[in-house]
């Protein structure tokens, strides 16, 4: 265990080799803060904390503390798709344009809801030029959006959508129902199940809210210029003028602005507690505690594969489901009916359907690979998460 790292809260006598992998983390990856939850059967097996919110270490992550959980988020805009879907809003195998019209210009008449949520839609980003300020207008991106040619035939190749996702089905929420997916999200899950998980800060907030730190290796170093990750990630038209893209990103995303705007695909702020709570309805067949999400017929649609195989974007190997990824190579869970997703930097979200177990982890320092490791993959799952799953499987024996 690291000097000074005190490790808060709840973990059960047989989780303990758990909770010694998530110290080690402190010590070995140089972690900042962070929390830990893991449900079984619906229960809370672990629930615990430690470290600072801030990169000076003169701040405690307490029992409250929430962070930015990039996109562990896309998680909660899933389950809200799904839900229309069930209540019969949304057709997910009908086309974005038959509740958005304007969308459908320029070639993306063939681009079905579920496309989107499986990550092959073929606008993974936006040709035309923003800024940082154009990038917190939502309009502005919508407009951007319905003029927007498709990379490639939708459904034929998957492509991490990393923003568009959350615009494209923010706003399907928004022309079906009249409210925000935030507003829906809130109304529907978050508050029925007591989870404190919110998209964008509301005021009061501020004070909760972890800082994010750099990771250890910048942007700079693992992308190439011109290729379509850097082009994906809007990179350098909005991000960067040059300099450390990493540091002026995170810086961006610590700002006030960033933190406030309302993007169901990057914009959770969350601890493990909440991820791991409404995870474990999910875990649980689609309800827990009386509180009904998803049906498990509508389940059994999210675990269906959408694609399999060489990603156009981001990491090879993905196999996506309906709105989650499933059990692959690179995120080998034996348990075949499981969904996952994860954020940016390192934050992970596992909902396990045959073992009804939930793992939620989210922390304030981002990591990418080690050089070695990215001459492998670069954009490879965090190796904190990877320890921290194996040892709850292993816990589970």
């Amino acid at each position: 265990m690291s000097k000074g790292i005190e490790i808060k809260g709840f973990c059960n006598p047989q989780y303990k080799s758990v909770q010694d992998v998530f110290s080690k983390n402190f010590e070995q990856f140089d972690e900042c803060g962070a929390s830990l939850a893991v449900t079984l059967n619906g229960k809370f097996v672990i629930d615990i904390w430690a470290g600072w919110v801030d990169a000076t270490k003169t701040r405690s992550w307490d029992e409250d503390t929430i962070v930015c959980v990039f996109s562990t988020t896309k998680i909660m805009t899933s389950i809200c798709i799904l839900m229309l879907s069930e209540q019969g809003l949304l057709d997910i195998d009908s086309p974005v344009s038959k509740y958005w019209p304007e969308f459908e210009q320029n070639g993306k008449e063939k681009i079905l809801i579920k496309h989107v949520l499986g990550h092959t839609a073929g606008i993974p980003s936006w040709d035309e030029d923003f800024s940082l300020k154009d990038f917190l207008n939502w309009e502005k991106m919508i407009k951007l959006l319905e003029k927007q040619k498709p990379w490639w035939d939708p459904g034929t190749k998957g492509g991490y959508h990393p923003f568009t996702f959350g615009f494209i089905l923010g706003e399907l929420v928004k022309r079906v129902t009249g409210k925000t997916l935030t507003a829906f999200f809130n109304e529907n899950v978050a508050r029925p199940l007591s989870a404190d998980f919110t998209i964008g800060i509301p005021n009061g907030y501020e004070k909760r809210v972890a800082d994010l730190i750099s990771p250890n290796i910048p942007f700079n170093d693992l992308l190439e210029k011109g290729s379509i990750i850097y082009k994906t990630l809007g990179i350098p038209r909005g991000w960067t003028l040059g300099g450390d893209m990493t540091e002026e990103f995170v810086k961006f995303c610590n700002s006030q602005a960033f933190r406030k705007f309302d993007l169901p695909a990057t914009n959770g702020f969350a601890n493990a507690r909440s991820v791991a709570r409404i995870a474990s309805a999910i875990s649980c067949g689609g309800s827990i505690d009386n509180v009904h999400l998803l049906s498990q017929n509508t389940l059994d649609e999210a675990l269906k594969e959408q694609f399999d195989g060489l990603g156009y974007v981001f990491i090879d190997g993905i196999r996506y489901g309906t709105g989650f990824g499933l059990p692959s190579n690179i995120m080998p869970i034996k348990n075949p009916n499981t969904l996952y997703w994860g954020g940016w930097g390192g934050s992970v979200c596992i909902m396990d359907m045959d073992a009804k177990l939930s793992i939620s982890y989210v922390m304030n320092k981002l990591r990418l690979q080690a050089p070695e490791e990215s001459k492998k993959n670069k954009f490879a799952r965090d190796s904190r998460a990877n320890q921290i799953v194996s040892a709850v499987y292993k816990a589970l024996k």
